[in-house]
């Protein structure tokens, strides 16, 4: 068992921002590796945000971002469940971070169920005749197609894109890590994105 001492809680507490009794109980999970407590850490923080997900969240903040040059511009609004921690710079922060990324990203929507029939099925079909010109037969196109509608997915749904400044974590994950150092239910109301020209 590896020994733990205070550079190594501290360590993982200004990656992580848990408790020092958290880190010192991942670390000691993970006999001493930082990296695999830090994903112990990010585990029972998606367990604490599974549990917090059906709390009303009533409260929170509209962010706009203009990027620069003034072509590029996005509102978005999230919400927790007080005042608060609405009011909190990370909070202000997180939100910003939000938006920049949707302003990178182009997200279609927060989750599947926001992104019209009519678009994934008219992406489905372009998928659909480029998996005929290989001439493979048609359960292998079925799973061909399936395979490029979850990536479609991957890449339009804001909650399931990779998140641009750590590729190693989603969207969800930043929420998820959210909720567990707010102690607060924290959802993605809505959001528009504007680009100069574009309808």
């Amino acid at each position: 068992m590896a020994e733990i001492n205070a550079n190594m809680i501290k360590e993982l507490r200004n990656r992580t921002n848990a408790g020092i009794m958290d880190c010192k109980g991942a670390l000691q999970e993970a006999d001493g590796d930082l990296e695999k407590a830090v994903d112990c850490l990010r585990k029972k923080g998606l367990a604490t945000a599974l549990k917090r997900a059906g709390r009303e969240t009533s409260e929170g903040i509209v962010h706009a971002y203009i990027h620069a040059g003034s072509k590029l511009g996005v509102l978005v609004e999230t919400n927790c469940e007080t005042d608060f921690v609405a009011k909190t710079d990370e909070f202000k922060e997180f939100v910003k971070n939000l938006a920049m990324h949707i302003a990178a990203s182009k997200p279609l929507g927060i989750g599947r169920e926001d992104i019209a029939e009519q678009i994934v099925k008219r992406e489905e079909d372009i998928y659909r005749a480029q998996a005929a010109e290989t001439g493979k037969p048609d359960k292998i196109l079925d799973k061909i197609v399936q395979g490029k509608v979850e990536k479609f997915y991957k890449e339009s749904c804001l909650l399931e894109q990779q998140y641009v400044k750590d590729t190693a974590i989603t969207i969800q994950d930043l929420i998820h890590d959210m909720i567990s150092k707010t102690g607060e239910n924290i959802t993605v109301k809505r959001f528009v994105r504007y680009q100069l020209g574009e309808e």
